[in-house]
């Protein structure tokens, strides 16, 4: 009897061992995900400089506000899933442990100079000028980051978990991400009435901060929350006949909808 018992109690343990290690297999090293959605910014005042050497201009509209288009206030769903103001994230959680990510993070974001009474400073034809004009098209002058902003960041991204269900079918995370990248801009314009080609170009830089809320189903899909905090300056953005350069915070809204997948070896 007492032999019976020991080999049960020995049984008992292995299978206790081998349900435990299953367990844990069930979680990878790895995983990989990605998401697309849509945002809502705010701007700072700016200020913005134009450059044109060969007309002998170098001025300054200060204190200037911009806006974003949204795209679907107008309607919900009337555009193309790409015209309105979309993002989108690419990441890696390359530790598990210590919920660290790598991620490629996007943000077609718009900015609109328009429709305002503007300070201009500086020299205008040779002429220093100090004077305040109307900014808008019917006057000759409007400029557009309309095709984009567009903000990509390299992120160092970070994750804390709140809650899990019992069978972990739901998860919800927090999570911090920092990071700096180009801008890539489109940019289009007219001063005084002459009209530039509109671009894409490499405009400059940019760092942001991001937090998150993001609520996992069954290990699969998840919704996204995001607040995100983003400065840019521009350089170097073509104009007729020269350049113009600026730079401004932005206050960005996010929601997301997003896919993760396992990756790699099984956690040991």
């Amino acid at each position: 009897m007492r032999r019976i018992c020991v080999v049960l109690l020995i049984a008992l343990a292995t299978a206790s061992l081998a349900l435990g290690q299953s367990a844990r297999k069930k979680e990878r090293k790895g995983e990989l995900y990605f998401s697309w959605g849509y945002n809502k910014e705010w701007y700072t005042h700016s200020n913005v400089r134009v450059m044109q050497p060969s007309l002998g201009n170098d001025y300054r509209f200060s204190a200037i506000s911009g806006h974003d288009h949204p795209g679907w206030d107008e309607g919900l769903f009337n555009l193309a899933l790409s015209i309105p103001q979309y993002n989108y994230r690419l990441g890696f959680f390359f530790n598990k442990k210590k919920n660290l990510a790598f991620e490629i993070n996007f943000d077609h974001t718009k900015f609109i100079f328009a429709d305002q009474n503007a300070h201009l400073t500086g020299t205008l034809g040779n002429r220093a000028v100090d004077t305040t004009i109307a900014f808008n098209r019917p006057n000759g002058f409007f400029y557009y980051l309309n095709n984009g902003a567009n903000f990509l960041l390299f992120n160092i991204v970070k994750r804390w978990s709140f809650y899990r269900s019992g069978n972990d079918h739901i998860r919800i995370d927090a999570l911090g991400k920092a990071g700096i990248g180009p801008v890539i801009p489109h940019v289009e314009n007219a001063f005084f009435g002459n009209l530039n080609d509109p671009h894409f170009q490499l405009g400059g830089w940019n760092l942001g901060f991001e937090g998150s809320l993001r609520a996992t189903f069954f290990n699969t899909v998840y919704l996204e929350f995001s607040n995100k905090l983003d400065y840019a300056s521009y350089s170097g953005l073509k104009i007729y006949q020269g350049t113009a350069s600026q730079a401004f915070g932005t206050e960005e809204l996010i929601l997301s909808l997003g896919f993760c997948i396992p990756t790699g070896k099984h956690i040991p």
